[in-house]
């Protein structure tokens, strides 16, 4: 090995026993949970009010529990090793990305006008949930590629929780389902979107 891919192993690791390993591994684990406890709300609140906006974000809130679970489970591996997990992760909202884009379609040819009054306040909800998350993982994204990735996720569902709201807002102005349709269309973009710029990044790592 040499010493400049010494250096790249050692920047990149963390020590579980520092104040800034144990920090980070607390932060994941309650990033999960809330990503979580918000995917059984939306995707609950979703099917009762037949919103597709909240359908697609509840999956795109599971798919980052899996992002953080991983993240956790590879925390202290080795570079290479969080490389590859980081790939899956990509690769696993790539996959949730193209379902979203389904259930869009789905909805457009099965018409029903969601409850916008559920929409709006769910996605309020959601809104204040990964604001959170954003924050607490914001001063640990330089450190690792899981925890940026990680919060790469926080920050997508920031806007898509945004556009969630509005999209409740214009249901109920207009008494429409395409509101709630483009929306969905909208967070399936996001998430492709960043399942490519996360796997691209994990590939530039695992060849280091």
């Amino acid at each position: 090995m040499t010493q400049e891919t010494q250096h790249q192993d050692d920047c990149c690791a963390v020590d579980l026993n520092n104040a800034d390993g144990k920090t980070l591994k607390k932060v994941l684990f309650l990033v999960l949970f809330i990503n979580l406890g918000m995917f059984f709300v939306e995707v609950i609140s979703g099917f009762i009010s037949h919103s597709n906006a909240l359908l697609a974000d509840s999956l795109d809130m599971l798919g980052d529990a899996f992002v953080y679970g991983i993240s956790i489970a590879v925390l202290f591996k080795h570079p290479s090793v969080r490389a590859r997990a980081s790939l899956v992760k990509g690769i696993t909202m790539l996959l949730l990305g193209f379902f979203v884009v389904g259930e869009s379609i789905f909805k457009i040819i099965n018409p029903v006008v969601p409850v916008a009054e559920t929409i709006t306040i769910i996605g309020l909800l959601a809104l204040l949930a990964n604001a959170v998350s954003f924050v607490l993982l914001l001063k640990h994204k330089a450190k690792d590629l899981n925890v940026r990735s990680a919060w790469i996720c926080s920050r997508n569902d920031v806007f898509a929780n945004i556009g969630v709201i509005i999209a409740g807002l214009l249901v109920a102005r207009f008494n429409s389902m395409w509101p709630d349709v483009a929306v969905g269309l909208i967070i399936s973009f996001i998430v492709i979107r960043s399942s490519f710029q996360i796997i691209k990044e994990s590939l530039r790592h695992s060849k280091q």
